[in-house]
């Protein structure tokens, strides 16, 4: 999934609770939800940046070679400026895109 074209908030806002609780009947079950999504979402940004920033990397660093790479400042500031990736994971709640299943749930509605 492409985080850069997500259109959310950029800061924390406040919600209602009955928002989060509707989907899934337990606010706990939604927030558990929330967090494993937030951390997919961190993990693959963190792939995607330490991917790009691999391309300047030098093999040989020493003093004299260090030296300021505006590339890979604006690189930097980039990721900084995207919304953290709590408030992605909120988002796709919101808008429910994110697949989500309780296996105890499936398990109580066979019987």
């Amino acid at each position: 999934m492409d985080y850069k074209k997500i259109k959310t908030d950029t800061e924390a806002i406040t919600r209602k609770l009955k928002d989060f609780d509707a989907p899934t009947g337990n606010i706990y079950e939604s927030v558990s939800i929330l967090s494993k999504r937030a951390n997919q979402i961190g993990k693959d940004i963190k792939e995607e940046l330490n991917r790009k920033i691999e391309e300047f990397a030098t093999p040989n660093d020493n003093l004299e070679e260090i030296f300021e790479n505006r590339e890979q400042i604006e690189l930097a500031k980039f990721y900084e400026r995207l919304p953290k990736p709590t408030l992605i994971a909120i988002q796709e709640f919101m808008d429910d895109n994110i697949y989500y299943r309780n296996p105890a749930k499936d398990i109580d509605a066979l019987n």
